[in-house]
């Protein structure tokens, strides 16, 4: 999963950091966007207030090649009943209707790039991704 693969560098301008991002939605200027699919939310728990949309349903529902790791995950989880015309109006109304950032987290901060990259390349030039994920937000509420 998450960290299996060696770090990489973000690319420019994709990347927020945790603090940033809880205060942006704090100031109701960003949602946040849990990635992850069900059972990991399940496992790990949920960051409050996130709005669940899991990346791996919404790339193979979109006509997205999964790779064999993300296809695992997926077969890992119950999928959950989401439609292309559900996954768009959600992501416009948070992004368009609200003029919110769409900050995506996912459990360590990998996948979610991926997610923010998806999203920008549908046209949503406002997606960014929580940089350390869930992993960070549980580390920080533990002080």
């Amino acid at each position: 999963m998450d960290s299996a693969a060696p770090e990489e560098a973000a690319p420019p301008g994709l990347e927020i950091s945790l603090g940033s991002a809880l205060e942006l939605c704090r100031l109701g200027l960003a949602t946040m966007i849990d990635i992850r699919q069900s059972f990991e939310i399940e496992m790990k728990g949920a960051i409050p207030d996130t709005v669940h949309v899991p990346l791996f349903e919404v790339k193979l529902m979109l006509g997205h090649a999964l790779t064999e790791d993300e296809q695992d995950i997926l077969d890992a989880g119950q999928p959950k009943d989401m439609d292309v015309q559900s996954f768009f109006t959600t992501i416009n109304r948070l992004h368009h209707a609200h003029d919110h950032l769409l900050l995506c987290v996912c459990n360590s901060g990998r996948r979610s790039l991926a997610a923010a990259a998806l999203l920008r390349s549908l046209g949503y030039p406002k997606a960014l991704s929580v940089a350390g994920g869930f992993q960070a937000w549980k580390k920080l509420q533990q002080g």
